[in-house]
Formats: C-alpha cells, structure tokens, sequence
C-alpha cells in the first residue's frame, strides 16, 4: 500500500493502489467547483462570479465569469460599483456566448451567485432547463425577484446547491504523491 499526502495535516495516509478511489468529488460539487475556478479568473473587485453548462451527458459545453468584453481593455474601463454595471459581461452570458457546443438547450447552469434579471432572460432564450446556483445573497434586490419570476413563467427550475465539502482544495504537487513513495526493490 502507498501513502499520500494529508492535505489537512501533512501527514502520510494510506493508499490502496489496487482499489478505486471512494473520497471522489461528487457531480454537483465538481461542476459548481469548475464555476468556482471559473471565478477566479474575474477581475472584479466586489463579487467574482462564475458559471458552468452541464449537458445530460455530464458533459460541461461552457465556462464564463465576469468581466470586459473581448476587446474592452480592463484597464481603460472602470471597476467602480456604480460605473462597472455598464460595461461588464456576466459570467451566465459569457459562458452561454462562448459555449462550446452548439446546441445548449435544456442544459443545466451552474452559477455562484443566482442570476440578475438581464441574465435570467438570456438564460430563458438560450433555452436553459434549471439554474443551480450557490449563493442568493441578493435575493431581496428587485433584479433578483424579476429573474425568478421569468423563470417560474418560463418554467426554469432553480435550486440553491449545498455542497458535500465546504472546501476543495487545488494542489498542483498531489499528482506527484507517489514520487515520495519509497520503492521496495524488485527481487
């Protein structure tokens, strides 16, 4: 049996090689992670959101966050609270805009924070099923009321995602962990 670094501790813990892998990611955490990541890439200095498209096949046919439009230079347009409203694209149109496929309808939106009014339509006229979102900070704002009621006419589910691990951490040494394994020798 070979060991593995414990994340938590930094202690070795055992690794059956010759068994499958139990403490796997599941479905739901994994794409609302991939949104997650997908934040991270915002420049945004108040809310870095991002979004996800899920097809049936479990198949992610889109990624996005917040930021510019391609061509507008995140340099020259502003980030202020007020002003940035006006030239910033939201993470669910940029991953619906730049989905790798070319049919998203009845897809699933896996979204950090549920979508304002502006994105509820175009999720509606791209043809979205349901809408999985992480935080409903917002929920009290009138842009936020509109989206659900557009969506509940349109009759788009949406459901709050409750993750199975509150974090999930990204170690880009762990494919390494047997490297630190010692080896017997061969007979």
């Amino acid at each position: 049996m070979a060991s593995q670094p414990n994340s938590s501790n930094g202690t070795q813990t055992p690794r059956d090689i010759n068994t499958k892998r139990e403490d796997v990611l599941s479905w739901e955490d994994y794409f609302m992670a991939t949104a997650v990541l997908a934040a991270k890439r915002s420049k945004d200095p108040c809310s870095q959101v991002g979004a996800c498209i899920v097809n049936d096949d479990k198949k992610i046919v889109g990624i996005g966050y917040n930021g510019m439009p391609t061509g507008c230079s995140d340099d020259d347009f502003p980030w202020t609270k007020k002003e940035k409203r006006l030239y910033v694209c939201h993470a669910e149109m940029n991953a619906i805009v730049n989905k790798n496929s070319a049919d998203i309808k009845n897809c699933t939106i896996y979204v950090v924070l549920f979508p304002c009014d502006q994105c509820a339509k175009i999720i509606i006229q791209s043809g979205l099923r349901e809408v999985v979102y992480l935080s409903d900070k917002h929920e009290s704002k009138e842009t936020t009321q509109a989206a659900k009621r557009m969506f509940d006419s349109a009759r788009i589910t949406y459901r709050q995602h409750i993750p199975q691990n509150r974090k999930i951490e990204i170690d880009f040494e762990e494919i390494n962990w047997d490297a630190t394994v010692q080896r017997a020798p061969s007979p």
